[in-house]
This record gives C-alpha cells, sequence and structure tokens, in this order.
C-alpha cells in the first residue's frame, strides 16, 4: 500500500571493531556505541477516531418507561449502557443483529443510566452494560455483562416461550 509519507530507517549492523569477543574463550559482548536503529523522520503515530455506533434499537427514557416497556404486550429487551462504555458498543451491535432477527416477536430499547440514572436504581443496575428481558411487565431474565450472541439469544428465547 503506498503512503504520502515517507520515513527513512538506518540500521547498522557489523561494524564493531574486532575483535567482537573480548577473547575466544569469553562470553563478553561488546556494546556497541551507536544505537542499531536510528529514524531520520519518525513516523506519524495514526490518528485513532472514535466512532459512536448508531444502533437500531430505540432510545427509551424514563419518561416512556412505563408505557413502553412495563405496559408492552409483546416481550421487551432493554439494553443499559453508558456512552463512555466500550463494552456496551460491542453488545450495541448484538442487539442491532437481535432486532432484525427477532422483529414482531421483541422489541428492543436501550437505555443511558448516565442520564436515566433512577430506572437503572430501580433495578439495581450496578454496572454496565445489563441486558434485562421484560414480559407482561415484569422482570424476567438478564444478562449481565459482554456475552456471546448465543447468551442473548437463549435468554431471549426462555422468554418467548414461557
Amino acid at each position: 500500500m503506498a503512503s504520502s509519507t515517507s520515513f527513512s530507517l538506518t540500521i547498522s549492523c557489523a561494524l564493531l571493531p574486532k575483535p567482537f569477543f573480548s577473547s575466544p574463550s569469553s562470553s563478553h559482548f561488546r556494546i556497541p556505541q551507536k544505537p542499531l536503529i536510528h529514524f531520520q523522520n519518525p513516523p506519524p503515530f495514526p490518528k485513532i477516531r472514535s466512532h459512536p455506533h448508531q444502533t437500531t434499537a430505540t432510545p427509551i427514557t424514563k419518561d416512556l418507561w412505563e408505557n413502553t416497556i412495563l405496559k408492552s404486550e409483546t416481550p421487551v429487551l432493554v439494553e443499559f449502557y453508558a456512552s463512555w462504555c466500550g463494552p456496551c458498543r460491542m453488545v450495541h451491535r448484538i442487539i442491532d443483529e437481535i432486532v432484525a432477527e427477532y422483529a414482531g416477536k421483541l422489541k428492543c430499547f436501550i437505555l443511558n443510566t448516565d442520564t436515566d440514572m433512577q430506572i437503572a436504581e430501580d433495578y439495581e443496575i450496578k454496572v454496565v452494560p445489563v441486558v434485562l428481558l421484560f414480559k407482561n411487565g415484569q422482570k424476567y431474565d438478564s444478562v449481565i455483562g459482554t456475552m456471546p450472541k448465543e447468551f442473548y439469544v437463549a435468554a431471549i428465547e426462555r422468554v418467548l416461550k414461557s
């Protein structure tokens, strides 16, 4: 791959005065006075850009909680997350897949625990990410932490079969 930035790298090797060993029977090495690697123009560090993942699950707030979650006739999945949480972004991707696979059978929502702390406290959410599953207005199952998709699917299937 071609790059617009160039740099040169100088490697010095085998430029040590002889003898390399202090004596034929000795195992002591001479330490070179010059650095082995010298960057004339060090390469720039790559810029790391954070692209927040926009999930397809619907954001929910405390104002809509009762009507949307507790009074839903369809089972509901709610991911409790925080915007600063890296593992939560991984769970967002899994939830996105679940939204597509369970369309019509399950409603999926996300709740930011930084902005809606009261709901998180009501359900004793101490860490994020946490996924809670509700059926008939009651908490039915939960998955705590970042887990493989199979864990979430197994919990959903338990809710749907009950």
